[in-house]
C-alpha cells in the first residue's frame, strides 16, 4: 500500500516507518519542517491547506496519524490542545475528502482520566479494558478523546475506516533506563493504571496489522505489553499503593499482569507483544 505517516520524527513514527516498508508498504514519511529526523515531506498539519494538499497530493490508501504533543506538561494546556485537536480534525477531513481507506489514529490511555488529572481518580475495575469509561480532565486526553470521536464521526459520513489505538506508557531502547528504571528502584512503585507499559517496536507492529486491517467502522484498542512495569504483583501492589480502594480487582492470567487488558487487538487484530522491559532492565532497574 501506499501510507502516509505523521509525526514521523517523533517516537513512535521513527519506529513505525521502517516496520511499514520492510512489509513492503511504500511511506511517505511527514512532520514539521526543521526536525532533525529525515522526512520525505515536510507540513504543518494545523493548517488545513496543508494537510488537505499532503493528503491530496497522492492515493494513499492509508494515513497514520502520529503526530502530536505527545503531554500536557511541556507547553500550555491551549497550546497542546489546539495543536492535537486541529490536526487530527485537518487529516481525518483530508482522508475523508481524498477517499483514503484506512487511518490509524495514535490515541493515547491518557483518555481514560487517569493520568494527568487535576482531581485525582481512580479505575473502576483492573485490569482496564475498552469497557471502561472516559473521564479526561486534561488538555492532553480530552484531545486525544475528541480525536476519537472525530473519527466517530468521519464513519458515519463517509467510507473512511479507523482504528484507534491508544497505547501504555511508550519506552524505546533510549527511554526504559531514565523512565522505568527510578520506579523499579523505588520497589514500591505508586500507580494509579496498574503500571503498564509499551514497547515502542510492539506498538509499530499494531500499526501496520491496523493499517493492514480490513476492520469495518471505528475499534479503538488498548496497547500494553502483557505484565507490569518492574513485574510487580497486580493486586498486591494496587492494595499497597491504593488502601481502602474501591477498584474492583478482576481475575488475571498472571501475578504480574498488567493494568491495561489488551485483549481486544490480540483478538481482533492478532496483535502479541513481543518486547518487554526485561530486555533492557535488570530486576533492580538497572540497564543490562
Amino acid at each position: 500500500m501506499d501510507v502516509l505517516v505523521t509525526g514521523a520524527a517523533g517516537k513512535v513514527g521513527r519506529a513505525v516507518v521502517p516496520v511499514l516498508r520492510s512489509a513492503g508498504h511504500r511511506v511517505v514519511a511527514t512532520d514539521l519542517p526543521g526536525t532533525a529526523f529525515p522526512a520525505d515531506v515536510h507540513a504543518d498539519l494545523i493548517d488545513a491547506g496543508q494537510a488537505d494538499a499532503l493528503i491530496g497530493s497522492a492515493r494513499f490508501e492509508a494515513v497514520v496519524h502520529a503526530a502530536a504533543i505527545p503531554s500536557p506538561g511541556q507547553h500550555p494546556p491551549h497550546v497542546v490542545f489546539a495543536n492535537n485537536m486541529m490536526a487530527t480534525f485537518n487529516v481525518i477531513e483530508a482522508c475523508v475528502r481524498s477517499d483514503v481507506r484506512r487511518l490509524v489514529n495514535i490515541s493515547s490511555v491518557g483518555v481514560l482520566g487517569l493520568h494527568y488529572a487535576k482531581r485525582r481518580i481512580l479505575p473502576d475495575y483492573l485490569p482496564i479494558d475498552e469497557q471502561h469509561r472516559l473521564r479526561p480532565q486534561d488538555p492532553y486526553g480530552l484531545s486525544k478523546l475528541f480525536g476519537e470521536q472525530l473519527c466517530d464521526a468521519a464513519v458515519c459520513r463517509s467510507d473512511l475506516r479507523c482504528i484507534s489505538l491508544r497505547p501504555a506508557w511508550v519506552q524505546d531502547s533510549a527511554s526504559y533506563a531514565a523512565d522505568l528504571g527510578p520506579l523499579i528502584r523505588a520497589g514500591q512503585p505508586q500507580g494509579v493504571a496498574g503500571w503498564p507499559y509499551t514497547d515502542v517496536l510492539d506498538l509499530a507492529e499494531a500499526v501496520r496489522l491496523a493499517a493492514e486491517s480490513d476492520l469495518p467502522g471505528h475499534e479503538a484498542f488498548y496497547i500494553a505489553a502483557p505484565d507490569t512495569i518492574g513485574g510487580v504483583d497486580l493486586h498486591a501492589s494496587w492494595r499497597t499503593a491504593n488502601p481502602g480502594s474501591a477498584t474492583q480487582l478482576r481475575l488475571v492470567p498472571r501475578p504480574d499482569a498488567s493494568g491495561i487488558d489488551s485483549g481486544k487487538a490480540q483478538r481482533l487484530l492478532g496483535w502479541h507483544a513481543t518486547h518487554s522491559w526485561r530486555d533492557y532492565l535488570t530486576d533492580t532497574g538497572e540497564p543490562r
